[in-house]
């Protein structure tokens, strides 16, 4: 008895908001339409990728022809669970080119800072979810390749993760 009385209980002030005049738009099909566009927009913006920031200064800095270093270089296609520290990895070989360009005076530092800022903020925001397993490699374990091999290869960890 208690549960029905809670619910008439709800019903009655839910049906007084509905006839007062500032939801009166919902009692139509336009209204009803307008209302459900309003509270999908929020979930499309929540869902937009974590990585799209670090995206852009990757593109920024691909191209760079004053960044020459060999870094450790995961490979796009590893393992599901071992995605979260393929990315990790990538974030720690950024810190290897802010060391380049602070003595090269290269001319992508800062967008190479932002790489490595924005994706340290992602990581403390979201703690490190992957336990590392057995499949997993360390960084230092994976290929040295080029700047160029490293950037393309980060693209399409990135892209991945955010799908």
């Amino acid at each position: 008895q208690k549960i029905h009385l809670r619910s008439v209980c709800l019903q009655y002030p839910l049906y007084g908001l509905l006839n007062s005049h500032c939801f009166c738009l919902l009692k139509n099909g336009i209204g009803l339409i307008i209302f459900f566009l309003c509270a999908y927009v929020p979930k499309t913006e929540a869902s937009h990728c974590k990585w799209a920031e670090v995206l852009k200064d990757l593109e920024k800095i691909k191209t760079s022809k004053d960044i020459d270093v060999s870094l450790y270089t995961a490979n796009a296609d590893e393992d599901d669970e071992c995605q979260e520290l393929v990315i990790r990895c990538f974030f720690l070989e950024t810190e290897v080119i802010i060391q380049e360009c602070h003595i090269k005076n290269c001319s992508k530092r800062q967008d190479v800072w932002n790489i490595w800022k924005n994706g340290n903020a992602s990581f403390e925001k979201n703690k490190l979810n992957s336990t590392k397993s057995g499949k997993c490699k360390q960084c230092e374990e994976y290929e040295e390749k080029n700047f160029t091999e490293f950037v393309h290869n980060f693209v399409k960890v990135i892209q991945r993760d955010c799908k």
